[in-house]
């Protein structure tokens, strides 16, 4: 069991929470809630998996309309057991059959449905219920990580001849992410498809004049910085697509990824990619596309495995102005999958303090928390929570 050298606050009794939970109910009543628009969007949930597309033709459009959900449900299931989980690990994954993979399904929902008499078309979005997937991967001894990361900005940048590409038009590189994350250039949103949600900036002048092509391969922080700050994220991805041919006439892309944040930057890996028989540049860019996805994918996985073997408890204290500060922070602190309990101690006009007990150790802690816009760190009076995303200003009192 992982211990820390924090002494632990008292719990008060229950009839002091009682009290408590009554009065902070009441008084939200009449707290003006205008942080709401400052706060990070969490309404990506990481055990949700959407724009699952069936096309089923049957007999007739009542067994189509039944097929097409059952093949939904088994594409949604493997799709979030390997969000969840390292490529490594995918053999050993459970293999359940259609009936037992519904009692995963919280619930589900169906945009673009179109139906014949013998024909079923939509775009499914499936929920299932996180507990249990746990579980079926405890059960299975399966590592899996789930905190979300921050949204990350993502740079394609393609090299031909010589010359160097972003914001142009056309840019296959560029092209190959959003068609492989399923991003409208009409509708430039961050998209997730495993634990890191990625961003691409909408090419417009002002990211013209901010950070050029030749700036993003140098390097260059004042204006990595800067093009960071405009789509409000903490770090960049800079990836470059050198396209070469080799001597027989096979395009082979050498791609270099690295990432960025305010100060400075760090070159994650260097891979090439042949292109198979009969595979154009276009597929190959598709495919190289993915295997960065992935590999970027399991570079956050890694730091942020489970550890179940090892649970540990601290004593927090929030300092706050007024009670909605509290709630807020409560609301990010249930959100996070190492902290298994929040045991609230002292409710103060100035602070609030309480134990949280989680799985895995300090540093994985912090992580987790700073995805949610929230510092932890240990001071001589012990550890102090600060919520980035909330200023004292912003909030009414």
């Amino acid at each position: 069991m992982n211990r820390f050298n924090a002494r632990l606050f008292e719990p008060r009794p229950m009839l002091y929470w009682v009290t408590y939970l009554f009065l902070c109910n009441f008084l939200c009543l009449g707290v003006s809630s205008n942080i709401v628009g400052q706060t990070l969007d969490l309404s990506q949930d990481v055990f949700s998996v959407a724009n699952i597309y069936v096309d089923v033709t049957d007999k007739t459009a009542s067994s189509a309309r039944k097929k097409a959900l059952a093949i939904g449900e088994r594409k949604a299931f493997d799709m979030l057991l390997k969000r969840l989980t390292l490529r490594i690990d995918y053999h050993r994954l459970p293999d359940l059959d259609a009936e037992k993979i519904s009692t995963f399904i919280q619930d589900f929902g169906v945009t673009e449905e179109k139906n014949s008499e013998i024909r079923y078309l939509a775009n499914l979005t499936y929920r299932f219920k996180p507990n249990v997937i746990r579980d079926l991967l405890r059960d299975s001894e399966v590592q899996f990580a789930e905190t979300i990361s921050k949204p990350i900005l993502v740079l394609p940048v393609y090299q031909l001849a010589g010359a160097a590409y972003l914001w142009d038009n056309p840019n296959p590189w560029r092209d190959s992410w959003l068609s492989k994350l399923g991003i409208l250039k009409s509708k430039m949103k961050a998209q997730m498809v495993g634990l890191v949600p990625m961003l691409f900036g909408n090419g417009d002048l002002n990211d013209i004049a901010t950070i050029s092509a030749e700036l993003a391969v140098k390097g260059d922080i004042k204006s990595l910085a800067a093009i960071a700050r405009k789509y409000d994220v903490a770090k960049t991805l800079v990836a470059i697509a050198i396209l070469k041919i080799t001597a027989r006439g096979t395009p082979v892309i050498e791609i270099q990824i690295s990432r960025y944040d305010e100060n400075s930057g760090k070159r994650l890996f260097t891979i090439q990619t042949k292109a198979r028989e009969n595979e154009d540049v276009n597929a190959l860019l598709k495919r190289a596309t993915m295997e960065v996805i992935n590999r970027v994918e399991e570079l956050w996985k890694v730091d942020n495995l489970l550890k179940f073997e090892r649970v540990g408890v601290i004593a927090v204290t929030l300092p706050i102005d007024n009670l909605i500060e509290w709630v807020e922070a409560k609301r990010r602190l249930m959100k996070i999958a190492v902290i298994e309990n929040i045991e609230l101690v002292i409710f103060s006009r100035k602070e609030v303090r309480f134990n949280v007990h989680f799985i895995g150790d300090a540093e994985q802690l912090q992580l987790a928390l700073a995805q949610l816009d929230m510092d932890l760190n240990e001071k001589e009076s012990g550890w102090i929570l600060g919520l980035q995303a909330i200023t004292r200003s912003d909030v009414k009192k």
